[in-house]
């Protein structure tokens, strides 16, 4: 199985891939929606706080349960293909490939773009306020090294479709070879 791990900061446009993968019938899993599925299952609103705490719980020690759940899930699908978002680690990224073929995918957007994209879009567990912390947890987690380390880059400053093409282009180059 391939994968594509996709990996950015908060904001950056990850999601790009799960409405890639959706046009495309593609397996997409991402880490931040087991972590809000929790949430709602413990009957907690999926703030930033409790986000912050229930991802760190189901991280572990190790901090890579999360990763583990999402890993298990694409690979019960038996897709040629799929899509795996949230990984914030280079443990993490070692994990999925010594599973399946490994592509990570970096998104990358400018600190004030993703900050107007946090206000605009106002998800429960993304406050502006808490911007500048979400990042430096982020940071503290490991997010960067992924992202230093992809095998390609997605530089999503423009329209969802360009973002989209890029992706696409990276997607034929990978299951072309």
């Amino acid at each position: 199985m391939k994968i594509f791990i996709v990996v950015g900061m908060p904001a950056a446009g990850k999601n790009i891939a799960r409405l890639y993968a959706g046009t495309r019938d593609m397996v997409y899993y991402s880490t931040g929606d087991i972590v809000r599925s929790e949430a709602k299952i413990r009957g907690l609103e999926a703030d930033p706080t409790t986000s912050a705490e229930i991802s760190d719980e189901l991280r572990g020690e190790d901090g890579m349960g999360v990763t583990r759940l999402a890993l298990d899930e694409i690979l019960k699908s038996g897709a040629e293909v799929g899509f795996l978002e949230g990984m914030r680690s280079w443990p993490e990224i070692e994990l999925i490939r010594e599973k399946a073929d490994g592509v990570v995918v970096a998104v990358l957007t400018p600190r004030q773009l993703r900050f107007e994209r946090v206000v605009a879009r106002g998800r429960e567990d993304d406050f502006p306020q808490s911007f500048d912390e979400r990042d430096q947890r982020e940071v503290a987690y490991g997010t960067a090294i992924p992202i230093a380390l992809a095998d390609a880059y997605i530089l999503n400053t423009g329209t969802m479709d360009d973002a989209m093409e890029q992706l696409d282009a990276i997607v034929a180059q990978e299951t072309s070879q």
